[in-house]
This record gives structure tokens, sequence and C-alpha cells, in this order.
């Protein structure tokens, strides 16, 4: 897997929207600011404020802006404004080729898994699951992203509120991302490849019952008895009536660790959550359930 260059004081860094809308021109305003306060040029896409229904835009116009950013050597990353939906709807047609010839920076998280997965395979690119552009960037989620990003070095470390559900010790390259999206890309061409993968999920907004199903899906898509071990961050904003307690979520994380007979944690800052580890996707790392830490290679 290719690292791509680092980014640099004055690095031109594309923003766009290729899943979901943004809520107005407040969150491209906190987007600029956001990629200036870490010495970028933010170039905002043509119609990164555009809206269709539930998505950023027709799947022409944010396509668009993707491949246009893709395609201009003097783009040095892509900094995908938020998740949503709708990454997967453009994914046959994204410039693989470009990214592929001028590997650079792409980042984001949530819905963004579909990119991140499928630049893994095409390009065989380490790509960042981080926080989007329009987010609120802690102190803490800054520093790992400026590790990550910018200065290449290991963003990760001892997460000190993670728990280990299966003990042990892994070590193997980072996929995954969003949980629903991985569900969405099994049996498809765009699916990570899991062999000898330290497996990461999150997600938000889902209960019990279809954390369960999506597990199960990646159980008998094959997913499971591939990887090495499981990086689980968090599972936030349960819908009403249907709360997902930390028990719930760790015996569900068990019960596919068992499955796959390789260690597991639960808890490691990933997720939509205010203070987030930057995950180099495609790079390796060691996991160590008994101390509860990610360690990642990036020289």
């Amino acid at each position: 897997m290719r690292l791509p260059p680092l980014l640099t004081a004055g690095a031109r860094v594309a923003l766009v929207a290729p899943a979901g809308p943004l809520r107005g021109s407040e969150e491209l305003d906190k987007s600029i600011a956001n990629a200036r306060s870490l010495g970028w040029e933010p170039i905002p896409g043509a119609h990164v404020l555009a809206r269709h229904g539930y998505l950023g835009g027709t799947d022409a116009e944010r396509l668009q802006d993707l491949n246009t950013a893709l395609a201009d050597d003097d783009v040095d990353a892509v900094w995908c404004v938020r998740g949503g939906f709708g990454a997967t709807r453009i994914l046959p047609h994204v410039d693989w080729a470009s990214l592929n010839r001028r590997p650079r920076a792409l980042i984001g998280f949530s819905d963004v898994t579909a990119l991140h997965a499928a630049a893994s395979t095409r390009c065989e690119l380490i790509t960042y699951h981080a926080p989007t552009a329009r987010g609120t960037l802690s102190d803490f989620s800054r520093t790992s992203l400026v590790r990550a990003v910018a200065e290449g070095r290991d963003p990760c470390g001892r997460a000190e509120s993670a728990r280990a559900v299966r003990e042990g010790r892994a070590f193997g390259r980072l996929v995954g991302g969003n949980l629903a999206i991985l569900a969405a890309l099994a049996g498809t061409p765009y699916a990570p490849d899991y062999r000898g993968a330290l497996l990461l999920l999150e997600d938000v907004g889902e209960p019990a019952y279809r954390i369960d199903r999506m597990l199960t899906q990646l159980r008998m898509s094959g997913a499971l008895a591939q990887i090495a071990g499981l990086v689980v961050g968090h599972f936030t904003e349960a819908t009403p009536g249907n709360d997902l307690s930390s028990e719930t979520l760790d015996a569900l994380v068990a019960e596919a660790a068992d499955v796959a007979r390789v260690p597991a944690i639960v808890g490691i800052p990933v997720g939509h959550i205010d203070d987030q580890w930057t995950i180099p996707l495609g790079a390796t790392a060691h996991l160590d359930a008994d101390t509860l830490t990610l360690t990642v290679q990036l020289s």
C-alpha cells in the first residue's frame, strides 16, 4: 500500500461533498476555516453547496467535483465535507486512474468509507478515516490528524476508555470504517480486501438488531473468516426505543470475534464523536487487546 505525499503548509485541499448535503453556507465556511487553520489552501468544489433531496447534488454534480479534484495535479488532498449517503452511487464512475497516477490524501469518514474501500483495492493507496471538513476539530482530533497526514507519524496509541472483549495481539492492514457501508459493499467489486486485516468498525443511529444483522452479513460473506483482529469505535445515537448499551455492543462484537477467532477491542476514539483518531486505512498496524493499544506504522 502506498502512502500519499504528506501535506505541508500551503497544500491545496479540495473540499467536496460526495455523499450528503451541507446544511448551508455556514458549514462550508467552517470547512474552509478548518482547512486554513491547518495551514492549507481550501478549494471548494463547484457543487459543494448543491442539494438534490438527501444528496449533496445530483450524482453527476457530486461526481464532477470529485473527479475534477482527482484530475487536477495541483490538488494535494481531497477532504470530504461530510458523510451521509451517496458515495456508493458514484463508485463505478470515479476517476480512479487519476488517483492511481497521482496519489494524494483522501480524508473523511462515515459514508466516505465507500471511497476508502474502493481506493484501497483500485489504487493500493493509504487513505484517512478522519473527521470531515465541516466537523469540530478538537485538540485531540487535530493532533491525530496532523500526525497522520502532515507528519507521517503514528496517530493512535492507547485507547484509555476502550474495552477488550477478546484478548490477544494481531498485526495487519487496517481496513473498514462504517459498518453499514461495509455491509452494503459485501458481494460487490468495491468491498475491501479483508485478508489478514485489522477490521475497523463504527456507526451512528443503528439499534442492536441492525448491528447484529450487518455483522452477520459480514460473517456470511466470508469477510470475518479472513480478518486478523477487530478494532471497534463508537456506535452512537441509537434510535429511540432501541437503546444500545455498551454491554450489548460488547456482546455483539465478542460474538463476531469468537467466530473469527481474533482479538477485539471496543470503544476506541473513532466514530461520530468529537475526539477522533485519524486511522490510516491500508497502513499496517499492531493491535494489543491486552493493553488496549493500536500502533500504526507509517514509515
